[in-house]
């Protein structure tokens, strides 16, 4: 994922390196750091010809950028897809986030580990006249939090009151 220049811990240092590369000339490895980064092409492009002063403008930018690479890899789907597009909102929304979601200690992965591990340790069985009511007749347990805990076990993981990726 960060085969290249390495994971950035913020936007200013994804800045620093792009102005390096700037000043360089090196446009290629500049493109492959935005590509790296998540950073759009045309952000890119903006930076050389002088539009922007900046690769990456902003925190949200670059948490943004971090968690679309990380989803790339991910390839989430149905509730994992859901905790994905909260975390969005909460980077756009929310610039103490979109900073902590930059950080090198953190990840996509982890989050939903994090949450994942939450659910294991809080599952309880399914009631038997609603498997029966599914057709299931083995034993079921559930553990997905509900849209207040999922939002809660988010925070908790990327503003660091959580578990921290090894």
């Amino acid at each position: 994922m960060y085969e290249i220049f390495g994971e950035m811990d913020s936007a200013e240092e994804i800045n620093t390196a792009a102005e390096g590369l700037k000043k360089e000339g090196d446009k290629e490895n500049l493109y492959k750091l935005a590509e790296e980064n998540g950073i759009d092409r045309a952000f890119a492009d903006m930076y050389l010809d002088g539009t922007t002063e900046v690769l990456c403008c902003d925190a949200a930018t670059a948490a943004l950028g971090k968690i679309d690479v990380e989803e790339e890899v991910l390839q989430p789907v149905e509730i994992f897809a859901d905790w994905v597009e909260y975390i969005k909102t909460l980077c756009s929304d929310d610039e103490a986030f979109a900073r902590a979601v930059r950080r090198k200690d953190r990840s996509l992965d982890g989050c939903i580990a994090h949450i994942m591990k939450w659910a294991y340790e809080n599952m309880y069985d399914i009631p038997d006249r609603i498997k029966q009511m599914a057709g299931i007749s083995r034993q079921v347990k559930e553990g997905i939090p509900g849209e207040r805990t999922k939002r809660r076990l988010i925070k908790e993981y990327y503003l660091g009151t959580g578990g921290k990726d090894k």
